[in-house]
């Protein structure tokens, strides 16, 4: 019967595709296509980058241009900037989204969660009431609103905003 099925093709091309040789997240920052690879925003150290696989519409992940696997290695500017743009995040999200709440932190390691492990990060995941249903739990699916495309083109314009208010406020 297919009631009895979730589909999900979009998770074929990371079943399939080529996984690389290096670091993803080092990849794709220096690519130079922010929008292809949906980053939605660069700092002096870190950037800001939508995930590939959200666990809600918005999710993002803070991470340094400089690949180090451990946070305790992290040079403390970097780490400085990490938590800045996790808090610029939670703004950018509140425009683009107006969340309720939002889950903030760090996967350190395989057993611990961390999905890209040798190259540290930040997620900041936006939540509303009731966005985890049955889905995940029985289905193992994540249903998300918006294409992630969508979500960069939000994302990067809420940033924009809070750049130019930013640069206003310094003037």
């Amino acid at each position: 019967m297919a009631s009895d099925r979730i589909w999900a093709p979009w998770r074929m091309e990371y079943i399939k595709g080529e996984k690389p040789d290096q670091c993803i997240l080092c990849a794709l920052v220096g690519e130079g296509e922010d929008q292809a690879n949906l980053i939605v925003h660069r700092g002096d150290r870190c950037f800001v980058i939508l995930n590939a696989f959200p666990y809600t519409n918005g999710h993002v992940m803070v991470a340094p241009y400089e690949h180090v696997g451990r946070l305790d290695e992290l040079h403390a500017a970097a780490a400085a900037e990490m938590m800045h743009l996790a808090q610029r995040s939670v703004r950018a999200l509140e425009r683009a989204y107006g969340p309720e709440g939002y889950n903030v932190g760090a996967n350190l390691g395989a057993v611990a969660g961390a999905g890209v492990e040798d190259h540290v990060h930040l997620h900041v995941v936006p939540r509303w009431k009731g966005d985890t249903n049955f889905m995940p739990v029985l289905g193992d699916v994540r249903v998300l609103p918006q294409r992630l495309e969508d979500s960069w083109t939000d994302l990067r314009a809420a940033w924009d905003t809070l750049d130019k208010e930013e640069d206003e406020e310094d003037a």
